[in-house]
């Protein structure tokens, strides 16, 4: 079976596109993966400050993964249709690393979510053992005693 240079040429252009997307996408999950490390060590240190700007970090990421996720799926399509017997010793490569990436992601991010349960469990705590020093207290002002019925307002 013989192909036109052109055929050719969009064939190797689909495959230069998905394997830089694929590795774009492997670059954001390491981005995201030192995200979620570095946010477990702000939720051991009670850095509340950090750990809001590490979420919206996450965030970010997490959107540019879904964005590149969404170009990856047809055009993927499009390379195992052009390409049914050409396979790409790279691609399978960099599909395996996104996984282990994606698990090693999930794993952090359970991990961190656990740290933050018992962080919060913790802060629950010293809540409720508070005591306020004032609950017993009546104000000066509602209670009736002690205090006059008439005033004198003549000098």
């Amino acid at each position: 079976m013989d192909i036109s240079p052109e055929e050719l040429d969009e064939r190797v252009a689909i495959l230069k596109r998905f394997r830089e997307l694929l590795e774009h996408q492997r670059r954001k999950f390491r981005e995201y993966l030192t995200v979620l490390e570095k946010q477990a060590e702000m939720i051991s240190a009670d850095n509340v400050d950090a750990m809001v700007t590490h979420t919206e970090i996450e965030q970010s990421i997490i959107s540019e993964i879904h964005t590149v996720q969404k170009v990856i799926d047809p055009l993927e399509v499009m390379y195992r249709t052009a390409h049914p017997d050409y396979p790409d010793a790279e691609i399978p490569k960099l599909k395996t690393d996104l996984d282990q990436l994606r698990r090693e992601v999930l794993a952090q991010n359970e991990k961190n979510r656990e740290l933050l349960k018992s962080r919060m469990a913790v802060l629950r705590q010293q809540v409720v053992s508070l005591r306020n020093p004032y609950a017993k207290r009546t104000s000066v002002y509602a209670s009736d005693a002690h205090t006059a019925t008439r005033i004198d307002i003549q000098q």
